[in-house]
């Protein structure tokens, strides 16, 4: 360590990595500061919000009344999913579920009214994003791009991948394990994030973690597929690096599906979440790049997962 210290333009990119939510807080802090950031990406979407929530307000105006008659029939009913036997304590001499429990504490709401809020706020960020639509898949690239030439990066800035742990982890290469992560990134993830956790982001406060706990993993590797592409990456060589940092992904994909849930403004926090993803992969590269030229130095690094830069 002592003849061969970090250098200083990593020093500081070490400890960042050291706790990749960090760079969510980073994505937030820099869509609302730079202007360069938040302008193009406002003028590119602004027009389609309108008329979202234009829409989302008429609907919710419409149905509020409806869909929360349905939810305080499906917390009543002892068969349901969403039965209060599973959400709540509810008293024998409750009349109303504005007595309602959640896990003995006394709520400053009525669940069925908190159910519903949830509820509408998922259909209108829905509406939401079928008017944005395209453009806001246009922002968030320009976010990443304009992120990485804020730190004076051109396309050479992207290296080959390079190994940097001494055992590499193995991956499953088999047809069943591809068949299996084609399935979990569109059919199942689409089932998954569309049709159960839905009911359960609506579980008072736990749910929505849960729901992040489950979505983080996959979060992570799509916010961070500009980079895999960016080095041209082999799908070996990105199984194997999500692999020997799987904590580190769901860690910081939590923390982005955590922000990603909020209803309606979560849609903001996806160009953040894009932001503070290329910030990491700005990171690892400069990690990738010492690596390399430790390597074509002839030194050998010792343990996985570079503990050595880990240790500084």
């Amino acid at each position: 360590m002592e003849s061969d210290p970090i250098p200083a333009n990593l020093q500081r990119a070490i400890l960042r990595l050291k706790f990749p939510p960090s760079y969510v807080v980073v994505g937030v802090y820099r869509l609302c500061t730079d202007k360069s950031l938040y302008k193009p990406a406002w003028d590119k979407c602004k027009h389609g919000a309108q008329r979202g929530l234009v829409v989302g307000f008429v609907w919710t105006c419409l149905t509020y009344r409806i869909q929360k008659h349905i939810i305080r029939a499906l917390l009543n009913n002892p068969s349901s999913l969403l039965s209060l036997k599973y959400i709540t304590r509810l008293s024998q001499t409750a009349s109303d579920l504005s007595e309602e429990t959640f896990h003995g504490f006394k709520l400053p709401f009525n669940v069925s009214t908190y159910m519903a809020i949830l509820l509408l706020g998922a259909q209108v960020t829905s509406i939401l994003t079928f008017f944005l639509s395209r453009n806001i898949r246009i922002a968030r690239q320009r976010a990443w791009d304009q992120t990485v030439a804020s730190r004076g990066k051109g396309p050479d800035f992207w290296h080959p991948y390079v190994e940097e742990w001494d055992v590499p982890p193995v991956v499953d290469e088999s047809l069943s394990g591809r068949v299996s992560g084609t399935m979990s990134i569109w059919a199942v993830g689409l089932v998954v994030k569309k049709v159960l956790l839905l009911p359960l982001s609506l579980y008072p406060f736990a749910g929505t973690f849960v729901a992040a706990g489950l979505k983080a993993l996959g979060t992570a590797q799509h916010l961070h597929k500009p980079y895999f592409k960016a080095k041209k990456m082999t799908t070996h060589e990105t199984a194997v690096f999500i692999e020997e940092r799987k904590w580190d992904y769901r860690l910081f994909g939590f923390a982005a599906a955590l922000l990603e849930g909020i209803p309606i403004i979560g849609l903001a926090f996806t160009v953040s979440n894009r932001i503070g993803a290329a910030m990491w992969a700005h990171d690892l590269e400069k990690r990738q790049h010492y690596i390399a030229e430790l390597k074509k130095s002839g030194h050998k690094e010792s343990g996985n997962g570079s503990e050595r830069l880990k240790e500084s």
